[in-house]
């Protein structure tokens, strides 16, 4: 009998990303509508070790994508999403029609696509796009739904799986020639290069030394104003763009300019002092500025950077709460479209607040520096057709977000109001010194009549410097007149060195990757996160500064994949994307050419087949000095001195540690002298123990300096006194290598240096842990000091001390009173995770420490482990937690609650195989051929 047909309900569901967008939508939908959260994505490409074994040995078990047979990816479930899909299931089962209401962009197409072969609705269903939560736009976006964009899901398909094939072609090639836990990508690989790139420029600078003069002149009528001198005697005074980067002064287009140097600076300054000056010419011009356009992702990230010293990732943070809040709109576009709405909104607000005089008489069009802008309809703005000003806001939203909200106001109102206004003066004066030399000064400045737009706003600047120079510019000159006479005063002589090109901020990095096409607006936080994750890149103020071994990788690349780190080849890619997102080309036809060749093209199957040899010791050396290179080890980089041709057989090379806080800039041949001298040896003898007889050194280690003692070799006379161990049947056994006593180490203090350290100091730190005293339970109370500081330890229990020295000052009565307190966890908790050892070998996902409901536990984001009771947080290594977590993956996953299996029937067992087969097929799918 054939199942009954379900009665309509006129039920909807609509599935979005995030269970906070689905509460806001929700207000909007009323009744009728179901709106619920796939959290995200659902499925993905899994790790080839994922995969059932059957399919491991065949073309698609490299990869989880079958390259043999039009690249058909292999998707899963995520275990952790397969209870959400089955809730979505089971609401679709009473629902009529679905709507999938993913974000408007390709990642947003393809999870509304996936959610679609997973589920496999029997009912209509519909794309509804917005990109804004308020009412009106969720009204627009009901009026205007559509079907599955498969352009778009092969495009954002496409991504994907190309990311994987680099990834896994390029990335073992670095683990064998470089470091375990590395990884490349078609983006995060050629951001590092662009950072190393420009640290090679600093390194290989070569500062010049000028001078110039100034000084203040003042005219009959009292007035003063200050100006630099420009030429001399006709000829251009040099300034720092004069010289290249090896500090050489460079030949301009009038000839080659004048050098000064301190001598002839100060010399000319005191002949200059008093001498009369003439105007020789005056130039004013009209001033105008426009506002800037209303932000995209990649300008937001920008001035956010710039204003608010954020990084990028926390900036997308706050604006994706902003957004899924309803009170901007979608924060993943490279539009800089305003709506008619928003439009007259911006409009209307900034007459309302500035006056008529500040709003232009028709509204500004902007348009997109990229012809191929496509990630979504509209710049980021304030939501709604009236624009919520952020006085209005403020209680609603936290400060972060409050912050954010008014710099996207500010720039979307200024964005419609009128130019800045104003004029430009520039003069020029000359006079003769007393030693009959010409001198021309100069001197500019600009005065804003009517301010305009940067009455609401003026966007930020890159560099201080440019900050600067402009508002020099800006400054007011008399109203001066040609042979005007001027009185000179105060002519003063300074010298100054041209620095190296500046080094990449997220700010400006974010900028050029923009500008080279690299990459795609919701790309460049999750990059700039990946790079600084990965070890390449670590930041010192705002500058992002690369690591020695982000110097080896790229060098690997270069050398061995050079296309697959070339700007323009990376920029091509994106705009093939477009291509496939469009609809012109074929994913598959794309694919098969990119991976295996085509048209003269070798793809990458063949470049990683045909690598050749590679030199591990060549891409991971340094020349930093004249027989001394930098080399990149397994324990991080060291220098190492070219042993003499005469040097014995057997003879170690000198080497020395690199501190972690040196950037490779700093590392010059001088520095590198001055470490092979002072740590060459390894050690600096202190002084001997007079306990023990042995002699104590200081050293400086890869985690920090330390003290040690020397344990000395043993003599032949006392291996000749070991004992000789016999079998049991009596047959000789050869004496055991005898294991060496561990020496004694302690890290030295935050208050010590390896410079001036004594014997005494050495002492005190070999002697710990300080045995305190015991509780009333006969429990020992030690103190000592730890990875994250100075702590007492009572068995299991550890508790935090405030200082290094009251290791040495706590007495058992007051330890006695920190263990009566209750113990308070949150005690570090002003900087989460609680510790971080770097990429997991196996994961090679960073593993962090962080503070659970059950206690501080170690993760990958993969695999938890609960830190063992005998294990204090202090004491936890890097070792340690890679240990713990290795042994956590060889149990498998905890079965809780389960029972032992009943004898099931024949009948019973074909019924359990079938539900079997039906639940894989619904959580493991494969994408059907395009």
């Amino acid at each position: 009998m054939p199942a009954k047909a379900k009665a309509p309900t006129g039920r909807k569901l609509v599935i979005v990303e995030s269970p906070a967008k689905s509460k806001s939508i929700a207000k909007y939908l009323g009744e009728g509508f179901d709106v619920d959260a796939s959290v995200g994505h659902i499925r993905d490409l899994p790790q080839p070790s994922e995969l059932p074994a059957e399919l491991k040995k065949t073309s698609i078990g490299k990869f989880a994508v079958d390259v043999d047979n039009d690249f058909e990816p292999y998707y899963m479930v995520y275990p952790d999403k397969k209870k959400r899909v089955a809730e979505l299931k089971a609401k679709l089962k009473e629902s009529d029609e679905l709507f999938l209401a993913t974000d408007a962009d390709r990642e947003g197409e393809a999870i509304a696509w996936h959610l679609l072969e997973v589920l496999k609705p029997k009912v209509p269903v519909h794309r509804m796009t917005f990109t804004e939560i308020t009412k009106e736009g969720i009204a627009r976006a009901l009026e205007n739904i559509r079907d599955l964009d498969t352009d778009l899901v092969d495009a954002q398909e496409t991504r994907r799986v190309l990311d994987r094939l680099y990834g896994y072609e390029i990335s073992p090639v670095l683990w064998r020639k470089v470091a375990r836990g590395l990884s490349a990508g078609r983006v995060q690989s050629v951001a590092t290069r662009m950072v190393v790139e420009r640290e090679r420029e600093r390194m290989a600078f070569r500062s010049a030394n000028y001078w110039d003069l100034s000084g203040t002149f003042t005219t009959e009528s009292a007035e003063s104003f200050t100006a630099k001198l420009t030429s001399l005697d006709g000829r251009r005074v040099a300034a720092g763009r004069d010289f290249d980067d090896k500090g050489n002064l460079t030949t301009g287009r009038n000839g080659a300019a004048v050098h000064l140097n301190e001598e002839a600076a100060r010399s000319l300054a005191y002949a200059l002092e008093r001498v009369p000056f003439e105007v020789t010419s005056v130039e004013n011009k009209p001033y105008t500025r426009r506002p800037a356009a209303p932000f995209t992702t990649s300008t937001l990230q920008q001035e956010a950077s710039r204003k608010l010293r954020w990084s990028s990732r926390s900036t997308m943070q706050v604006a994706q709460r902003l957004y899924e809040n309803g009170y901007i709109t979608y924060m993943r576009t490279d539009s800089v479209f305003l709506s008619n709405e928003a439009v007259n909104a911006a409009r209307r607000q900034a007459t309302e607040l500035y006056g008529a005089a500040y709003v232009p008489s028709s509204p500004r069009l902007y348009k997109a520096k990229n012809d191929s802008a496509q990630e979504a309809h509209e710049a980021i703005r304030p939501a709604g057709d009236a624009f919520r000003r952020p006085q209005d806001v403020r209680s609603s939203l936290s400060a972060d977000e409050f912050k954010l909200y008014e710099l996207i106001w500010k720039r979307t109102v200024a964005s419609q109001m009128a130019d800045a206004k104003g004029s430009t003066a520039s003069v020029r004066l000359a006079g003769t010194s007393t030693a009959g030399q010409k001198a021309e000064f100069s001197a500019s400045g600009t005065v804003i009549t009517f301010p305009g737009f940067m009455a609401a706003y003026e966007e930020g600047k890159d560099v201080d410097q440019e900050a600067a120079q402009e508002a020099e510019a800006e400054r007011r000159l008399p109203n001066l007149k040609v042979e005007e006479s001027l009185t000179s005063t105060n002519i003063e002589a300074s010298g100054h060195d041209t620095t190296p090109p500046a080094r990449y901020t997220e700010a400006s990095i974010v900028a050029e990757l923009e500008k080279r096409e690299i990459g795609r607006p919701s790309t460049y936080a999750p990059t700039i996160s990946t790079i600084m994750d990965r070890g390449y890149v670590t930041k010192r103020g705002g500058a992002l500064v690369p690591s020695w071994i982000a110097f080896s990788v790229i060098r690997l690349l270069e050398e061995h994949f050079a296309k697959y780190v070339d700007y323009e080849f990376t920029a091509r890619l994106e705009d093939d994307l477009d291509e496939i997102a469009a609809g012109h080309v074929k994913r598959t036809d794309w694919l098969k050419r990119f991976y295996f060749g085509g048209d003269d093209l070798e793809g990458l199957a063949a470049d990683v087949e045909n690598l050749g040899e590679i030199d591990a010791r060549a891409i991971n050396s340094i020349e930093i000095a004249d027989g001394i290179v930098l080399r990149v080890g397994k324990f991080g980089p060291y220098l190492e001195q070219a042993l003499p041709a005469d040097a014995p057989e057997g003879t170690e090379p000198v080497r020395a540690n690199v501190p972690d806080d040196l950037a490779p800039d700093e590392l010059t041949a001088e520095k590198a002298l001055e470490l092979m001298a002072s740590n060459g040896s390894g050690e600096r003898v202190l002084g001997v123990d007079p306990s023990t007889g042995r002699e104590i050194v200081a050293k400086d280690g890869r985690y920090g300096a330390y003290v040690t003692e020397v344990i000395p070799e043993l003599t032949e006379e006392e291996l000749a006194a070991i004992p000789v161990e016999y079998y049991k049947n009596g047959k000789p056994k050869p004496p055991k290598k005898p294991v060496k006593e561990k020496p004694r180490t302690g890290s030295l203090f935050k208050s010590m240096s390896l410079d001036s350290v004594t014997l005494e100091d050495a002492l005190k730190l070999l002697s710990l842990p300080r045995v305190i005293g015991v509780d009333a339970e006969g429990a020992e109370i030690t103190a000592q000091n730890g990875r994250f500081g100075p702590y007492l330890k009572k068995g299991s229990d550890s508790r935090s001390l405030a200082t290094e020295d009251e290791i040495f000052s706590t007495t058992l009565e007051k330890a006695l009173e920190i263990y009566s307190q209750p113990k308070q966890r949150g005690a570090r908790q002003a900087v989460p995770p609680l510790a971080e050892f770097g990429p997991d070998p196996v994961s090679e996902k960073n593993i962090v420490v962080k503070e659970g409901r059950f206690g501080a536990y170690i993760t990958d984001g993969v695999t938890n482990i609960t830190i063992p009771r005998d294990t204090t947080l202090e004491e936890l290594t890097r070792e340690r937690a890679i240990e713990l977590l290795a042994d956590k993956r060889a149990r498998g996953p905890v079965k809780r609650g389960a029972k032992a299996p009943a004898k099931k029937t024949t009948a019973a067992k074909k019924t359990t195989t079938a539900k079997s087969t039906a639940t894989k097929s619904t959580s493991v799918a494969r994408a059907p051929k395009k």
